[in-house]
Formats: structure tokens, C-alpha cells, sequence
């Protein structure tokens, strides 16, 4: 869930994307499933800086087959592969009562729902974790990997002024 900077950060270099992703994850998650959804959520985060720098000549319905292309046979994958048979368009409770949004606290069940809700939502942050935060399931977890990507995408312009007044302060 809090693996979105370091796909941003190494966005350029995809084998190194997915290898710090998998060194990040080992450290919290023992389960095979866990690493591949971090690397999952790096992807994504890596493909928006990229589709950032190419002045958005990528629509965001490619999110999801990107990210599927450069992942590992896993339980992520299939539910993933799941995920991106659903419009952006369709209504997200459909979704995440399909692939799940949490209620397992797994990988296989936040990763996909969150990852189709990024790409739905990519252009708009409010309304994505507004919309995340209503469909339920394990909302931080969601809310942390919805928002990490989506917020690669919109920039500070994207956060409404009150959320920035309200945020703890940087001690930079």
C-alpha cells in the first residue's frame, strides 16, 4: 500500500521497478501473493510518471494491461486479468463485489479493485477516494494505493485547497 513512490522513483527502468518493489514488499509480506500485488501497485505508479513525461499519449483503460503484461503467473494476475474485463464506466461497487475490495486483507483481494479504481478515477483524486472510502472493504489499504497513483497523476493542482490546509505540516 505504500509502495507507489518507489514505482515513481524508478519509473524509467521497469526491471528495476519490479526488483525494488519485490525487496520493499519481502521486508511485510511472506506471502508471494503480497510481493506481487506491491509490485502490481509499483507498476501502476510507474506507469503514470511515464505517461506523465509522454504528455498522456496513453489512455487510461492501458493501465491495467500494462501492468498485467509485466507481472508474474499469481492469484494478483488472474483477479487483475478480471478487473480489466469491466469498463472504467461500470459502477465500482460492481467491481469490488466482483474481485473484492479488502474484506479478505489480502493482496489478490484489494490489489485489482484498486488498480481498476485508479485507472477510473485517474484524472479526478477527490472523487476516487471519496468513491473508495464508500465502496468499503479495507479502506485505508485502498485509499493509500488508489490515492499514491492517482495523485502521480493530478499533481498538488489535484488536491482541493481545504485538504492541503488540513494536512499535517511538512517539516522539510
Amino acid at each position: 500500500m505504500r509502495v507507489a513512490p518507489l514505482g515513481a522513483w524508478f519509473a524509467e527502468d521497469i526491471d528495476k521497478v519490479i526488483h525494488e518493489a519485490t525487496l520493499s514488499a519481502e521486508v511485510t509480506h511472506t506471502h508471494h501473493e503480497g510481493v506481487v500485488g506491491a509490485v502490481a501497485v509499483a507498476l501502476a505508479a510507474s506507469w503514470v510518471v511515464r505517461r506523465q513525461q509522454q504528455n498522456h499519449s496513453q489512455p487510461a483503460p492501458h493501465l491495467l494491461p500494462w501492468v498485467i503484461s509485466h507481472l508474474e503467473n499469481s492469484e494478483v494476475k488472474k483477479r487483475l486479468e478480471w478487473a480489466a474485463t469491466y469498463p472504467l464506466e461500470t459502477w465500482q461497487f460492481t467491481v469490488a463485489s466482483e474481485v473484492g475490495s479488502g474484506h479478505q486483507i489480502s493482496a489478490q483481494d484489494t490489489v485489482p479493485f484498486c488498480l481498476w479504481m485508479a485507472a477510473a478515477q485517474l484524472d479526478n483524486f477527490c472523487e476516487a477516494m471519496w468513491t473508495t472510502a464508500r465502496v468499503g472493504g479495507d479502506i485505508d489499504t485502498n485509499c493509500a494505493i488508489i490515492g499514491g497513483i492517482v495523485a502521480l497523476n493530478v499533481g498538488q493542482e489535484g488536491f482541493p485547497e481545504i485538504w492541503k490546509q488540513s494536512r499535517e505540516t511538512l517539516k522539510w
